[in-house]
This record gives C-alpha cells, structure tokens and sequence, in this order.
C-alpha cells in the first residue's frame, strides 16, 4: 500500500524534476501493482504512458501510450486512474483526455476500447463519458467509472457499452442525497460497498445500486490520492 501526496511518487523515486526519460515521470496520477507484487505501473499523465517498475529499482519500463497525446489506438491522452486484470494480463485504463475507458494487454501495442467514445468525443449519454478519473471492476467483470465532469459513477455490465448511472445526477453537481461533486476515484470493498471520492474532500461510502450516503471520512484529498483494495 501506497499513500502519496500530490507528486510524491515522483519525490519519492526520482529528484523531483519533471521529464519523459524512463527514469522520469510528468503528473504521476495513479499506481496498481500486478500480479507479481514486485511489480507496479504508473500513469504517467502528462507524458501520456504508463510505465512499468520494480520494487528497488528507479529505471522504467514502457508499456502504454507513449506516442504522444490522441486518439489512435496506439496513443493515450492524460491517463488517470487504473485497475490491473489478472485474468487478462491487461490494464484498464481511465483515458481522461479522450473521454473512454480502455484495455491495454501487457505487451501488446495497442488498446481496445472498454467504454466511452472511441474518437475522443465527449458525451452525458449512457454511452458517452466526460474526462473520467478512475476505474475498477468487479469480480464478475463489470466495470465502474468515475465519470468526473458528468457528475456520476457510471456501471458498465460485463462486454456492454451501455451503462447506467448507480451515483450522482448528470450534469448536476452538488452534495445532497442523489448528487456527487467532481468524483475522483471509485472502489469496491469486499462486501460491495461503492467508496467514492469527490474533490470537495470528501469520501462516501454507498452500497452498489442504491442512493444511501455515508460519509465515512473527511478532508482527506491533501493526504491521499487513491484509495487501493
């Protein structure tokens, strides 16, 4: 487990100086390890990868992205959050800059789209997703979005691209009951709890298909970034 501060993976394994070297990061956003524990990746957002390390060592490896920023599926644009699939060898990747969500099998050279807009384009439809931050699935494959600028947490079935709305109300941001401001990441806890954190420093904690809001801590987005199952 990894608790970072804004940047800190990068004071932490390097000098503190930005770059795209494979011994450099540039807005590190989000780190997962595989299935060897040894094993870690990064994204690495404003270099638009994500880069492979092993524990002890400062020296990168490259495995996604890389090709500037874009749409082609041989490139990622600002990649945030992630969720590493053991049963596939693949990372799922919340592509933040060109609104989708995508897989990227170790060792392949391209992506597949997962969900949103294979071209980039921005949407609030079921289909459509609007800069989202994080990712996660469960055990039976679906997949949970962070759809931050739509104010929602999106579900995705198993092998579906058409989602719906388990959290917030789109386009509509807010505290109440019903709405989300800014969701930043998501998870899931052994009993299916849906833990979301939003950027007004807040945590919530809700069971999956329902609307009941439990704050469960505070103030914690200037001490941790990600929460990690």
């Amino acid at each position: 487990m990894l608790f970072f501060e804004e940047n800190s993976i990068f004071q932490l394994l390097y000098t503190g100086t930005a770059g795209n070297s494979n011994t450099t990061l540039n807005w590190p956003r989000n780190i997962v390890f595989g299935s060897n524990p040894n094993t870690y990746y990064i994204s690495d957002a404003s270099n638009n990868r994500i880069m492979q390390f092993t524990l002890n060592s400062t020296v990168g490896t490259l495995v996604a992205g890389g090709n500037g920023a874009g749409t082609n599926i041989t490139q990622l644009n600002s990649p945030r959050g992630m969720y590493f699939d053991s049963s596939t060898n693949s990372l799922i990747i919340a592509n933040s800059g060109a609104n989708n969500i995508v897989r990227w099998v170790i060792g392949a050279s391209s992506w597949t789209l997962v969900a949103g807009s294979i071209n980039g384009v921005v949407g609030n439809g079921s289909t459509a997703l609007n800069s989202p931050w994080d990712v996660k699935l469960d055990s039976m494959g679906n997949v949970y979005v962070a759809d931050r600028y739509n104010e929602r947490i999106q579900f995705f079935a198993a092998g579906q691209t058409n989602a719906t709305t388990i959290a917030g109300t789109t386009g509509v941001s807010g505290t109440g009951a019903g709405q989300l401001n800014g969701p930043l990441s998501v998870a899931l806890d052994s009993q299916m709890n849906l833990i979301i954190e939003f950027k007004n420093f807040f945590v919530i904690e809700m069971k999956v298909y329902s609307i009941r809001r439990t704050c469960v801590r505070t103030k914690i987005r200037s001490k941790i970034l990600f929460i990690y199952l």
